[in-house]
């Protein structure tokens, strides 16, 4: 988001024939909920594909991205690394840290798909569990996007829009921006 350093998700993994909806989504709750970029394994490029053709119709900015490597990516950040895992600290315990060190450094977030490797949980600075039960991995981006960015996110403009959602009580409307 705007006035801050870059948050990066990256989805670790990605089962062709499994996970297209899936991997599709943390794209897409991602963008939405304020990250900057996501980048996807290589396996996912028509997911990747999904993520920029919602980027172009409903605005930006927001960078996609894959990468063969996702280990390399976790231990060469220049940034603090976060870690979404049911296995790990409650995030109501570390929002305050996470968001304090945020305030100074880019941001990594990691999301699994597949069995996580342990070198994961060791580079990570945090290991956050949004609740400590089995869950979805969209469920936690989303829960710990919103308490990383407070809310503000949910009131971000969006740049160069060819579609706008238009709020209203019952039905849809989506709109040209120039007829909003």
């Amino acid at each position: 988001m705007k006035d801050s350093p870059q948050v990066t998700v990256l989805r670790l993994g990605h089962r062709p024939g499994r996970d297209e909806r899936m991997t599709t989504h943390v794209g897409l709750t991602a963008r939405a909920l304020g990250a900057d970029k996501v980048v996807l394994a290589n396996a996912a490029r028509n997911q990747a594909d999904t993520v920029i053709d919602i980027t172009d119709r409903f605005g930006g900015p927001f960078d996609v991205a894959s990468t063969e490597e996702p280990k390399r990516l976790i231990r060469d950040f220049e940034g603090r690394v976060v870690h979404l895992t049911m296995y790990g600290e409650p995030v109501q315990d570390v929002e305050d840290d996470v968001r304090a060190a945020h305030a100074e450094e880019p941001l990594l977030v990691v999301v699994g798909a597949e069995k996580v490797p342990f070198e994961v949980y060791e580079h990570a600075d945090w290991n956050v569990g949004v609740t400590n039960q089995p869950h979805s991995e969209v469920a936690s981006l989303a829960v710990f996007l919103d308490r990383l960015f407070e809310g503000r996110e949910l009131d971000r403009e969006w740049e160069n829009p060819d579609r706008v959602v238009v709020p209203q009580e019952t039905g849809k409307r989506v709109v040209d921006p120039d007829e909003q």
